[in-house]
């Protein structure tokens, strides 16, 4: 299975579109082609986020390029009346699944609470390349989302991020070695693939860090995308290792 991490810096409007769609023709050779959270809109859309949002219907040119490899992609979405923080996944010239950041951030630099309506689910959807389920940033902040993702036995956990830098030390970028922590746990109890992409670039004073990366269900670093700049990348995930550790999960 070939994942493609695309860490971007989206532009804080709507015209992300013609580069979303150059990185997939760019990455055709993935089996699924995964961008941040909000890579479709930008992060701070404050007040611009009514009109900036997508409707589901506008999303057209994703679920064409679907056809020739999976997309798993953040956008600003419009569902029934609200706007949600919303991940999207495309496959064969469908949206195949579509999950609304259940935990909205709405305490120092983050407003999300104010402006996105909140999620209240995670499911488990199907693909060819096996089970998945997605979470958006910090939704993995939350022991119930460990809980809930534990239950659902799936193969591949897509986590999208727009997370900002911040707390530098001695050691390096402690936001960094927080996440680093979260991810591997979260492979740990549920043996699955994490894929992390987080998106790089500024706004409004926000810098956003990157440090993209695969954590096999053995909570080992397979794969690291660099820190702060935009990187592709194209990676190979062994399902045969996710299905030895199952099996000694389940033996020991």
């Amino acid at each position: 299975m070939k994942i493609a991490l695309i860490q971007s810096a989206p532009k804080l409007n709507r015209s992300n579109m013609g580069d979303v769609l150059e990185f997939i023709d760019t990455f055709l050779e993935a089996d699924v082609v995964v961008f941040p959270e909000l890579a479709l809109s930008g992060y701070m859309l404050q007040d611009k986020l009514f009109e900036d949002a997508w409707k589901i219907d506008e999303l057209k040119p994703l679920r064409q390029a679907s056809l020739r490899c999976d997309i798993a992609i953040g956008a600003s979405i419009w569902d029934e009346g609200r706007v949600y923080n919303s991940s999207l996944y495309f496959s064969k010239g469908e949206l195949l699944h579509i999950h609304h950041k259940n935990h909205l951030p709405t305490y120092g630099m983050f407003e999300e609470g104010r402006y996105f309506a909140h999620g209240d689910e995670i499911k488990s959807f199907k693909t060819a390349q096996g089970n998945a389920a997605m979470v958006v940033c910090e939704d993995v902040w939350r022991a119930q989302t460990f809980v809930t993702l534990s239950a659902l036995d799936v193969d591949v956990i897509y986590v999208l991020a727009a997370s900002p830098a911040r707390d530098f030390n001695d050691e390096g970028l402690a936001i960094e070695s927080q996440w680093d922590a979260l991810l591997k746990a979260l492979a740990l109890l549920t043996k699955s693939y994490i894929i992390f992409v987080n998106r790089v670039g500024f706004e409004d004073g926000l810098g956003f860090w990157g440090g993209s990366r695969v954590i096999t269900p053995s909570g080992e670093t397979e794969y690291k995308l660099s820190l702060l700049d935009e990187e592709s990348k194209i990676v190979s995930l062994n399902h045969k290792l996710q299905k030895l550790e199952r099996y000694i999960a389940k033996n020991t």
